[in-house]
This record gives structure tokens, C-alpha cells and sequence, in this order.
């Protein structure tokens, strides 16, 4: 079998193209020109170069695929309409590709972003004393200028649902907070490496659910072999308050725990600041990341637990050794402003 990776030499896109080799696949690594390809270099893949929002660059590499894994978004810094147009725009292309190329599957990779906030109207997020746990049912509940990247993820999951409509037979997983190895991008990675420079001392109230990137690739592969048409995933790990998780990442890198947890009504009450202060300064928050203070974003996976009979066998506090471990040995452990 013939597979197409797009976000081939991202994190997740990367572990699944070595993933895919180990069993056997014949995989096909689509991505930009002057994309980084140092995580996938060693891995005998078939290179594409093209771009999602490039229609026909898409077309062309599906020629002969049966299954597309769609791992490709937009990630770090970028206006709303880069964001939107790759995300939401690149997605819609991917799959329009895939219905004309006769393509048998698409894995959609999206993330818990696009279920929105665990809001129970006229309550306060951090009062809560025994956090509800979310699940593929729950929807989109943000205001998109608050979260762009979890707005852009929903209408990219929109998309893959009206071509599913139209015929196509796709699925979607919704991994939580990936953590391992390869991180080449440091969106979990920052933390781990802010918390060794001793820069995170402090935590926020609120939570989180963090997987390890082994079990999160298997979840991808069980939804290739045993996901239900239409239906989303959730691939999740442990729920952690965010205290929890910087004490297991300190004691993880050997440095020291932090022992204070600031309210979230204080954090946000300093969100102006923190839009003011952004344009001159590196801040520890966005104001984005300062108004989910406060929110314990805990997820139920029991779905792809019961249906594609994915599990935590891999422990978060492996997971950030690893990552620790990765950045040192390729020397991007000073990069933490880039």
C-alpha cells in the first residue's frame, strides 16, 4: 500500500512516516520546498514537493496513493489568514485531491483544540472543584479571536466532514498535548526546556492532558485499520493540573519543582498588560494563552480506547526525558526564543 504523508517533517507527520516504514508501507513524504527534512533524512521515503494550498502540487503526489494521512497545519507565529488559509484552505484542498485521486482513506489529524473550552455557564473555570471531562461530542464554544489555531482546526474538521458527506471515507484524531521526541517545532517542548533553564518556576491554575508521541502515532494507525467512517477520536494520555505536570517535567530534566500556583482571576485580570507589554518583550503568556488560564482542559478517551483499542502504555515522565534528551543531543536546547 501506497501512503501519502502531508506535515511529513513535522512531529507527528515525522514519527508517522517512520512508523508507517516499520510495517511495511510504501510512504510518500509530501512537503514544502524548503521545508526541514532532518527528521525524516534517514528514513527511505519517496519525497513530493508541493504545498496544501497548492491544489494541483496535491493531486499530483496522490497519483497511485490509497491512503492519505493529512498531519499538515499551521503552527507558531502567523496572521489569521495564513493560519486559516493553511489549516482550513490546505485541508480542503487535501481532501478535494483525494476524491479525485480515488484515494480509499483519509486520517485527519486535528487536535482537542477544535472541541473549544470546558466553559459550565456562570461559573468560573478555576472554581471548579472536580473538573467534567470532554469528549468527541463536546463543540466548538470560543471566540474564534481568542483561539485561532482551535477555531481553525474546527472548520478544518468541517471540511472533512462535508467530504465525508460527499462520499469520501475519512477519519479524524484529536491527540491532546503530544510530548517526545522530535518536538522540532517546541510546542510542548518549550516548556520542558523553560522548566530546565529554571525560567518556569511558577505555576497557573488549571490543566491538562498530555500523550506520549508513540501512543499517539499508534492511535493514528489503529484509526487507519479499525476507525469508524466520519467519525473523531480523541487521543489523550494523563490529566494533569499544571502544577502536576511542571513538578513531573522538573524532576524529569533534574530541576528544581516549583511550589507557588498563581490564580487565574489574577493572570487575567494583567491580560491589557500582556498585550501591550508583547509587542517589546518575550513574555512568559500571550494574552491568548492568559484568558485559558484557569481552564482544565481534561479529556475523556475512553472512545478510541473501546473502538480502536488505543492505550497510555508509554508514561508522560518518559516522554519528557525523551524530549529533553532529543534537544540537547541536536544542540537547540538555547533556542528558546525562535
Amino acid at each position: 500500500m501506497k501512503i501519502l504523508v502531508t506535515g511529513s517533517t513535522g512531529f507527528i507527520g515525522s514519527h508517522l512516516c517512520r512508523s508507517l516504514l516499520a510495517k511495511g508501507y510504501h510512504v510518500r513524504a509530501f512537503h514544502r520546498p524548503g521545508s526541514p527534512t532532518q527528521l525524516i533524512e534517514d528514513l527511505p521515503v519517496e519525497h513530493a514537493i508541493g504545498d496544501i494550498t497548492d491544489a494541483s502540487s496535491l493531486q499530483n503526489s496522490m497519483r497511485g496513493v490509497q491512503v492519505v494521512f493529512h498531519a499538515a497545519a499551521k503552527l507558531g507565529k502567523s496572521t489569521p489568514q495564513e493560519t486559516y488559509a493553511v489549516t482550513v484552505g490546505g485541508t480542503r484542498n487535501v481532501l478535494q485531491a483525494a476524491m479525485i485521486s480515488g484515494v480509499h482513506r483519509v486520517v485527519h489529524t486535528s487536535s482537542v483544540a477544535a472541541l473549544g473550552v470546558p466553559v459550565i455557564p456562570g461559573i468560573h473555570p478555576e472554581s471548579i472543584k472536580h473538573p467534567a471531562l470532554m469528549d468527541e461530542r463536546h463543540s466548538w464554544n470560543y471566540r474564534p479571536e481568542w483561539w485561532r489555531y482551535g477555531h481553525a482546526k474546527h472548520l478544518a474538521e468541517m471540511e472533512v466532514q462535508r467530504a465525508v458527506a460527499m462520499g469520501l471515507d475519512a477519519v479524524i484524531v484529536n491527540p491532546t498535548l503530544v510530548i517526545g521526541a522530535g518536538d522540532i517545532n517546541k510546542i510542548s517542548g518549550d516548556v520542558i526546556l523553560r522548566v530546565d533553564r529554571g525560567q518556569l518556576k511558577i505555576a497557573t491554575q488549571g490543566g491538562l492532558n498530555a500523550i506520549h508521541i508513540s501512543d499517539a502515532v499508534n492511535g493514528h494507525l489503529t484509526a487507519l485499520e479499525s476507525g469508524k467512517r466520519g467519525e473523531r477520536y480523541i487521543l489523550g494520555g494523563n490529566n494533569l493540573t499544571h502544577l502536576d505536570f511542571l513538578i513531573i517535567t522538573a524532576e524529569a530534566v533534574g530541576a528544581k519543582t516549583p511550589g507557588m500556583v498563581l490564580p487565574a482571576r489574577l493572570i487575567r485580570s494583567l491580560i491589557p498588560l500582556f498585550s501591550l507589554w508583547g509587542i517589546y518583550f518575550h513574555l512568559p503568556f500571550s494574552p491568548e494563552a492568559a484568558r485559558k488560564v484557569g481552564y482544565h482542559f481534561y479529556y475523556d478517551s475512553s472512545k478510541a480506547q473501546n473502538e480502536l483499542g488505543v492505550t497510555a502504555a508509554h508514561s508522560i515522565h518518559d516522554a519528557i526525558i525523551q524530549s529533553y534528551n532529543w534537544y540537547h543531543a541536536q544542540g537547540i536546547d538555547k533556542l528558546l526564543t525562535t
